[in-house]
């Protein structure tokens, strides 16, 4: 009778630290999500600049001057 007691003794601890970790792991969830809402609101990601139109025409030089090395290495062999 000694042994049956222990067992539901040990169950009601099992079953105890379970709930306890589960409820802390429900917060911790609920804390995360909350903060993220939070750092989202007060500081904003920053939008990325866009090329001006001479960085991306310098681009187009880049481009241009790569074809044409390609263009010329293929007619030299």
């Amino acid at each position: 009778m000694a042994d049956v007691n222990l067992i539901l003794e040990s169950v009601k601890f099992m079953v105890l630290g379970m709930g306890i970790v589960f409820l802390f792991l429900t917060i911790m969830v609920i804390v995360v999500n909350i903060q993220a809402k939070l750092i989202a609101k007060f500081f904003p990601e920053e939008v990325p600049v866009t090329p001006t139109t001479s960085e991306s025409n310098n681009e187009s030089e880049h481009v241009a001057a790569i074809i044409a090395a390609v263009t010329e290495f293929r007619k030299n062999k």
